[in-house]
């Protein structure tokens, strides 16, 4: 976690302001965001367990910082049912749907572009 006093933070915070690409990328940036957000979108409510199962190569640790910073910005909600064993589900809100059409598109240039054959 960064300070926020930091001139970095400071720039980051600004450049935010300012810019809506920079916030959305902001938002959504980083290795498993949007693989997150893309599979809540195919799938719909998801378990953590079934989250996990879907992005087997991401750690639990970094699985639950990237929900809870998701979280944080209310782009997905978790839903914790009082039961025994307690049960955990995250879904998109509707800011989370809203990213749907650009994540599609950012999906379909990266397939297009993407090098073939390890080019």
């Amino acid at each position: 976690m960064r300070k926020e006093s930091s001139t970095n933070t400071l720039n980051r915070n600004n450049i935010n302001l300012n810019c809506g690409m920079a916030y959305t990328l902001d938002l959504i940036g980083g290795r498993w965001k949007p693989n997150i957000l893309w599979i809540l979108m195919k799938n719909g409510k998801l378990r953590y367990s079934e989250l996990k199962k879907s992005i087997p190569d991401v750690s639990e640790r970094i699985l639950v910082l990237q929900l809870r910073e998701l979280e944080k910005d209310g782009l997905i909600k978790r839903l914790v049912y009082a039961e025994v064993p307690p049960r955990v589900e995250y879904e998109l809100t509707n800011d989370g749907h809203s990213l749907k059409p650009m994540l599609q598109i950012i999906s379909d240039w990266g397939d297009v572009h993407r090098p073939k054959n390890g080019n």
